[in-house]
């Protein structure tokens, strides 16, 4: 290389950050929100993002919107200003308007490096076709159908409790968490692609496709990352290899490989019983949703322009694997977390889960019970796993409100001008910790609240339960009924046979964000993400 070249490279480098940042720079001095109210920025490089990062979820967003409003401003990146409201008619909006309102690219590019470009990826009109072939496998029937793998895992992980209790005497220290994720990753392998992960066998060996997923899913962070923020402003960057992307890159090469064998596998199995209608099928084949995804997108009366391609299938398989996996099994987790420090619930429970007379209900009697359905909808209140989520302004708009803000000015305003490219916080866990609206009690864990719901507490843009767990409007979470009838399931099934209480004090479990919000022992920050819970058998059995 010659002397020019070595001049010529930082040169060019130097110009091509200059051309991206300068425009970035500049776009805070122009911003519509730059008299709305909010907390100072301590960061011109991370605007409040460290603060963010460095507790709970929503505690910093709530007394934020304490000291200044239901509708304040933030600082993100490079000082760009971030609307984050409470107010449940500007939410509404936002999320019923999901053309208007999309992912931000910087979220889309870090979903595709390792999802692909799923459901979770799409927008737009890409969004609503897959969306389309996709809702056959998630309806009430289909999730009737394999309610029963749901049981069977749970009761699988009952009986490895049982034979862990029996090892140290009448009871034992369980880590909680990992016996939940272990569950649930069996369940979507079984359930979604008849794929046995075999998590849950503590004898077996950790298969080729598990190994890859903890690469991918294990270790996500949320703090922010100057080199991840540059690889998505600088293409080139991208090229770069660094011990963490070689190991997602790695982990990407086997899930994909081994998702397209799964693809090619079950579109033959499709094609052999169209074409053979009358042959009986085997097993699991004609219920998982991989296959049920697949013969929809075959289906004779779906126009071809409204087919996925194997490749949009292809990137479902990661979707479906984190999606349904992390969520439901910090949910539950978090569930017996909450009834290990209320034994009064947790007897309520038990008494009506054993009045059940079978061991292996159906979806429709697990749904016919009250203080389950009680239970569950309260522990996605409290402890919802997503905390927020994140929607970027994709044309200038002007949002309703249903309580007007006061400007740095003194001047009152019953709507909200953005520009596009503003980034918009979706509220889900600060939402539900509202005493405005759930009453003094909101921070409370008290499942009899659902009997009777304060009236503020109707008007969330939910899609279920009057809750945003699972968000609202077109991009409402398409798997819902799945977590729902899963973590019911696993509910019934370990209640009625354990009694659970802290192994810690309760002051000493916190919780640690990342895409989902898990527990964490602070005097034992060495073990990572865990939940200790001191089991033994239910003494009525």
């Amino acid at each position: 290389m010659t002397a020019y070249s070595y001049f010529a490279l930082p040169v060019v480098v130097a110009v091509l950050v200059l051309w991206k940042l300068i425009p970035l720079l500049l776009k805070p001095l122009s911003s519509k929100l730059r008299l709305v109210p909010g907390p100072p920025c301590p960061s011109w490089l991370f605007g409040n993002l460290k603060e963010i990062t460095n507790v709970e979820a929503a505690v910093l967003h709530e007394q934020w919107v304490a000291a200044y409003g239901h509708t304040i401003k933030y600082k993100g990146w490079l000082g760009h200003d971030i609307l984050y409201t409470m107010d449940t008619r500007a939410l509404n909006h936002i999320l019923s308007h999901s053309n208007d309102y999309q992912k931000p690219a910087i979220a889309r590019f870090s979903l595709s490096e390792v999802l692909g470009e799923g459901i979770l990826f799409a927008e737009g009109e890409q969004h609503r076709l897959q969306r389309r072939v996709m809702n056959p496998a998630f309806g009430p029937s289909q999730i009737r159908e394999i309610t029963d793998i749901f049981l069977e895992k749970a009761a699988q992980l009952r009986d490895m409790w049982l034979e862990e209790i029996s090892v140290h005497g009448d009871s034992a220290r369980v880590d909680v968490l990992d016996g939940m994720a272990k569950m649930t990753l069996d369940v979507i392998g079984l359930a979604g692609f008849n794929y046995s992960f075999d998590a849950l066998n503590a004898s077996g060996k950790a298969n080729e496709l598990n190994k890859a997923f903890q690469e991918l899913f294990g270790k996500a962070t949320n703090k922010p990352s100057i080199f991840a923020m540059l690889r998505y402003l600088i293409p080139p960057l991208r090229l770069i290899p660094t011990p963490p992307t070689r190991r997602v890159d790695a982990a990407v090469r086997v899930m994909r490989r081994i998702g397209m064998e799964l693809v090619t596998e079950k579109k033959a199995e499709v094609i052999r019983d169209m074409r053979n209608p009358n042959e009986k099928q085997d097993g699991l084949r004609s219920r998982d949703l991989l296959t049920l995804l697949i013969k929809a997108n075959m289906a004779v009366d779906l126009d071809p322009s409204q087919r996925l391609s194997d490749e949009d299938v292809l990137s479902q398989i990661p979707t479906f694997l984190s999606a349904g996996h992390e969520t439901t099994s910090n949910a539950t987790t978090w569930c017996m977390y909450a009834l290990s420090q209320a034994r009064d619930i947790q007897e309520k429970l038990r008494t009506e889960l054993l009045a059940v007379p079978t061991d292996t209900p159906t979806m429709d009697e697990l749904q016919a019970l009250p203080y389950l359905d009680a239970v569950v909808r309260e522990t996605m209140r409290v402890y919802a796993p997503v905390p927020a989520t994140v929607r970027v302004a994709m044309k200038d708009d002007v949002i309703p409100l249903n309580t007007a803000y006061t400007d740095i000015n003194g001047n009152e305003h019953d709507e909200i001008e953005i520009e596009e490219g503003i980034q918009i916080d979706i509220p889900i866990v600060a939402l539900h910790r509202s005493k405005e609206l759930w009453g003094d009690d909101a921070l409370e864990f008290k499942p009899d609240r659902w009997g009777s719901l304060p009236e503020a507490a109707q008007n969330i843009p939910g899609v279920w339960g009057n809750l945003m767990t699972f968000l609202g409007g077109p991009r409402s979470c398409i798997g819902y009924r799945f977590s729902l009838i899963e973590m019911k399931a696993l509910v019934f099934i370990l209640i009625r046979a354990f009694e659970f209480e802290l192994a810690v004090p309760a002051k000493d479990i916190s919780k640690q964000s990342s895409a989902v919000q898990r527990p964490f022992v602070l005097s034992e920050p060495e073990k990572g993400t865990q939940l200790p819970l001191i089991i033994k058998p239910y003494r009525g059995l």
